[in-house]
């Protein structure tokens, strides 16, 4: 299981780029499904969103607050490499809003592994939800748009 999730990690992602209200959004992600064993075991959908102000930088952060997007991103990947209860699906940045989209298997355990990462930072100003997507709807919908 775990060479599964480090070869579908380790796999090249892409970044993309569309429109929402005439600014552009980019995502990264991998451009394919992760195995079926990945699919099973992370079915808890987490989004985390970071709303910001990027009028006149054409709906993008500015360096400062981007910066500190970087520090939390990094942050959970570091720790998707030693914890793996969770697996990263895509990020996207633009329109006033970052997103940072991730599979898990459980709430609780992402949230106390978000908690104890994060408690020695400055607060981020985020938002977290989560949804149950067995099928991951969410990211094969993010594969059409991209593979039309």
């Amino acid at each position: 299981m775990d060479d599964q999730k480090s070869d579908y990690e380790e796999k090249k992602g892409i970044i993309g780029r569309f429109y929402e209200n005439d600014f552009p959004v980019i995502v990264s992600f991998i451009n394919e499904l992760p195995t079926t064993e990945i699919k099973d075991k992370f079915q808890t959908l987490v989004v985390i969103s970071w709303s910001y102000n990027g009028v006149g930088n054409n709906g993008m952060p500015f360096k400062k607050e981007n910066d500190r997007m970087i520090l939390l991103e990094d942050l959970i990947m570091g720790a998707d490499a030693l914890e793996k209860t969770f697996v990263n699906a895509y990020n996207r940045t633009g329109n006033n809003l970052k997103e940072f989209i991730f599979y898990c298997e459980t709430q609780k355990e992402f949230m106390k592994m978000l908690n104890v990462l994060l408690k020695n930072y400055e607060r981020f100003p985020i938002e977290i939800k989560f949804y149950q997507d067995k099928e991951w709807s969410e990211f094969n919908r993010l594969l059409k748009d991209f593979n039309k």
